[in-house]
C-alpha cells in the first residue's frame, strides 16, 4: 500500500476538509475563534475587580456594595455576555462539527470504496484483506477522533494559549519569563515522552490492521481450521499477533499516561515560581516592564510603574490557565499522530494506480440493414465493436462473434519470473476449448490474460480480429461469462444473485437461466423459492447448489464467450451429469474455455490443450490425444496425477 508524505499529508487533509464544506468549516473556525477569546477575557475583569476595592480602601472610604455596586454590576453584566455569547458559540460550533465529522468520513468512505473498483485485481492479490476492511474501520475511526475531538480542542487550546500569552506580556515581562522557562520544559517533555508515544501509536495502527486481516483469513477458512484440527495452531498465530498489538499499545500508553501529569505538575511548577517571583517583585517594588507600561509611556509618558497586587492575582490565574491549556494541546498529540497514520494508509490506498485502461473498442447493440451493422439502443440479440478510427475519424462495426487467438504470449506475475512462455492458440465461434494439466501449469492464468486482469509481457492476443489491448476493459468482460470454481454470493434472495449476472434482466429471464442449468428444481424447494434470502456467502447452501447459482448468474448474461474454471469441481457426479445437460444447452453456438481436473467434462471438447509449467505441449481432440498416447493420454488413463 502507497503511503503519503507527513509534510504534504495534513495540507492535503486539511485542502479536503475545506473542499467538502466550504461554507461550514470556516463558519465553526470563526465560532471557535470566538468561543476560544471569550475563555481567555473573563480573567480580567478579576483585576478590575481587584483595583476597584483597592482603591476604595486606600482612599479610606467604607466599602459598602451600594457604594460599588454600578461598577461591579457593569462589568458582571459584560463578564455574563460574554459567557453568554462563548455559550452560545459552543453549543452551534459542537453541532455543526458533529454533523461535518460524520459527513467527512462518509466521504472518505465512499471515495475508497468507489476507488476500490477501480483497481487492478494484482492490487487484491497482493492485499491481505483483512488490512483493507481496516481502512474502513479503524483507521477511518482515528481520523474521527482527529477531526472531530482532537483538531477542535487544539485549536481552542492555541487560540487560549495565544490570547493568554498577550495578556501575560501586557501584564509583565518579569514573569512572563518565568513562564517561557517552563514552556521550554513542557516542549522538551513533549518532544521527548511525546516523540516515543507517537512512534508506537503508529506501529499500533499497521499492528492492528495485521491483526484483523488474521482474523478475517481466520474466519473464512474456519471449516479448513476446525477439519485440519489446527485450532491450537491458530489459537497461538493469534496470540503472537495480539501480543505483538498489545506490546505497542502498551508502549504507546505508557508514554502517553506519563505526558499527562507531566504537564500539569509543570504546570504546578509554574504557577508556584510566578506566585515566588510575583511576590518579590510585589513586595520590593521592582520595576516591571510591561506591555502596558510601554504603551501608556509612548502616550502620556508615564513614569515607571511596579506590579500590583490585582495584576499578580490574574497573572496567576492567567498562568494556571496557559499551563492547563498547554496540557490540553500536549494531551491530543497522541491522537493527531494517530489519526493521522490513519489518514496516511487512507490516502496510501486512493493514491494507488487505477486499472489502466487505454481501449476505445466498445460494445454496443446492432442491427443488420442491407449486410451492414447499423449501431442502435434497443436489443436486438446482435452485439457489435464499434471502432472508431483516429487516422481517418471513420468508425467501423465488427459483429461480435467469439472469435479468441494469441500469439507467441508471454506472462509473468512478476517481471522476472514467466509464467507462460509462447503460448499461441485459438477458438474459432462456436468452438469449446479445454485446457487440463498439472495445478501450476497456467490453465487459469490464460483465462486471466483474455479478461484483461493482467497484461501481457509479450506476444498479441486477438478477438474478432481486434488487438485486445483496443478494447475497453468494460466491454470486453461486458462479453464474457465467468464461472469460477471459488463461489462468490452477495447477500439477498437467491433472485438477486442471480440477476447480478445481468441486472436490468427480468424475473422471467432469471428463471429460465435457472432452468437452462438445472438449478430451478432445487431453488423451488427453498423455504421462499427465489426470494430465500442468502447470507455469509450462501452459508446455508450446499457448495453444489451454490455453484449451480454462480452458473445460473452466468446464463443470464447470456454472453457469447464463456470461460469456465472448474465449475462443475464442487459437484457431485449425479448432479454434475444433470448440470452438463444444462451446460451443453449453455455452451450452445458459444465459444467456450474450458479448465478442468475431471478429464470426463472435456472429452467433447473441439480442441483439447495440455500445459506443462506455462507452454503448451500438447494439442487436439480426446481422440486423436489418446492415439497420440503422449502425456493427455497418461492423464486419463491414470498413470500420471494432474497434481
Amino acid at each position: 500500500m502507497k503511503t503519503t508524505k507527513t509534510k504534504k499529508l495534513f495540507p492535503r487533509l486539511i485542502g479536503d476538509l475545506f473542499r467538502f464544506y466550504p461554507v461550514k468549516l470556516p463558519v465553526t473556525l470563526f465560532l471557535i475563534l470566538v468561543s476560544a477569546v471569550s475563555a481567555a477575557i473573563p480573567a480580567v475583569f478579576l483585576e478590575k475587580v481587584i483595583e476597584i476595592l483597592k482603591g476604595w480602601l486606600e482612599r479610606g472610604e467604607v466599602v459598602t456594595w451600594e457604594t460599588v455596586r454600578p461598577e461591579i454590576v457593569r462589568l458582571l453584566i459584560i463578564l455574563v455576555s460574554i459567557y453568554v455569547v462563548s455559550l452560545i458559540a459552543n453549543y452551534v460550533y459542537h453541532r455543526m462539527l458533529a454533523v461535518m465529522t460524520q459527513g467527512i468520513l462518509d466521504r472518505f468512505r465512499r471515495r475508497m470504496f468507489d476507488h476500490m473498483q477501480s483497481l487492478p485485481v494484482k492490487y487484491f492479490d497482493t492485499h491481505i484483506h483483512g488490512d483493507i476492511m481496516s481502512l474502513y474501520t479503524n483507521d477511518t475511526d482515528t481520523l474521527r477522533q482527529m477531526i472531530g475531538e482532537s483538531l477542535p480542542q487544539i485549536l481552542v487550546s492555541g487560540i487560549i494559549v495565544v490570547s493568554v500569552f498577550a495578556l501575560m506580556i501586557w501584564y509583565s515581562l518579569w514573569l512572563t519569563a518565568v513562564v517561557l522557562a517552563g514552556v521550554i520544559c513542557m516542549f522538551l517533555v513533549t518532544k521527548s515522552i511525546g516523540g516515543k508515544s507517537s512512534k508506537y501509536f503508529v506501529l499500533l495502527q499497521q499492528r492492528v490492521g495485521r491483526l484483523e486481516g488474521y482474523i478475517q483469513e481466520t474466519m473464512n477458512g474456519q471449516k479448513v481450521v476446525k477439519v485440519f484440527c489446527h485450532e491450537e495452531e491458530s489459537k497461538r498465530d493469534y496470540d503472537a499477533i495480539n501480543d505483538a498489538v498489545c506490546e505497542a499499545s502498551t508502549r504507546a500508553n505508557r508514554f502517553a499516561n506519563m505526558l499527562m501529569p507531566l504537564m500539569f505538575n509543570i504546570g504546578n511548577i509554574m504557577y508556584v515560581a510566578v506566585a515566588i517571583v510575583g511576590g518579590i517583585l510585589l513586595t520590593k517594588g521592582v520595576f516591571n516592564p510591561s506591555l502596558a507600561y510601554v504603551t501608556e509611556k509612548l502616550q502620556a509618558g508615564a513614569p515607571a510603574t511596579v506590579l500590583g497586587i490585582g495584576a499578580l492575582v490574574v497573572y496567576l490565574n492567567m498562568t494556571k490557565q496557559f499551563s492547563g491549556n498547554i496540557g490540553q494541546v500536549s494531551g491530543q498529540v497522541n491522537s493527531v499522530v494517530m489519526g493521522m497514520a490513519g489518514a496516511r494508509r487512507i490516502y496510501g490506498l486512493l493514491d494507488e494506480p487505477c486499472e489502466v485502461d487505454e481501449g476505445y473498442v466498445t460494445l454496443v447493440n446492432a442491427r443488420e440493414e442491407n449486410g451492414e451493422l447499423i449501431e442502435c439502443r434497443e436489443r436486438t440479440g446482435i452485439w457489435a465493436w464499434k471502432h472508431p478510427h483516429m487516422a481517418d475519424g471513420t468508425v467501423t462495426y465488427t459483429r461480435l462473434m467469439g472469435d479468441v487467438r494469441m500469439f507467441d504470449v508471454d506472462f509473468g506475475y512478476v517481471p522476472d519470473h514467466i509464467v507462460l512462455h509462447g503460448v499461441t492458440l485459438y477458438a474459432e465461434p462456436g468452438q469449446k476449448v479445454a485446457f487440463v494439466g498439472a495445478t501450476g501449469a497456467g490453465k487459469t492464468t490464460i483465462t486471466n490474460l483474455i479478461n484483461r486482469f493482467y497484461d501481457i509481457a509479450d506476444g498479441k492476443i486477438r478477438y474478432d480480429g481486434i488487438n485486445i489491448n483496443k478494447i475497453q476493459k468494460s466491454a470486453l468482460r461486458r462479453s464474457l461469462g465467468v464461472v469460477l470454481q471459488d463461489t462468490n454470493l452477495f447477500s439477498g434472495t437467491v433472485m438477486e444473485n442471480i440477476r447480478y449476472g445481468k441486472l436490468d434482466a427480468t424475473d422471467e429471464e432469471c428463471i429460465a437461466a435457472a432452468k437452462l442449468v438445472s438449478a430451478d428444481d432445487f431453488i423451488t424447494r427453498l423455504p421462499k423459492g427465489y426470494e430465500t434470502e442468502l447470507v455469509a456467502n450462501g452459508a446455508n447452501l450446499s457448495q453444489g447448489q451454490r455453484q449451480l447459482i454462480a452458473i445460473a448468474r452466468a446464463a443470464v448474461a447470456d454472453p457469447p464467450v464463456m470461460i469456465l474454471d472448474e465449475a462443475t469441481s464442487s459437484i457431485d457426479t449425479h448432479t454434475e451429469e444433470i448440470v452438463q445437460r444444462g451446460m451443453d444447452a449453455l455452451m450452445h453456438g458459444r465459444t467456450v474455455f474450458v479448465i478442468a481436473h475431471r478429464l470426463s467434462t472435456v472429452k467433447n471438447a473441439d480442441v483439447i490443450m495440455v500445459l506443462d509449467h506455462g507452454v503448451i505441449i500438447e494439442r487436439g481432440s480426446h481422440e486423436d490425444l489418446i492415439a497420440k498416447r503422449g502425456r493427455y493420454y497418461q492423464l486419463y488413463t491414470g498413470a500420471f496425477e494432474l497434481d
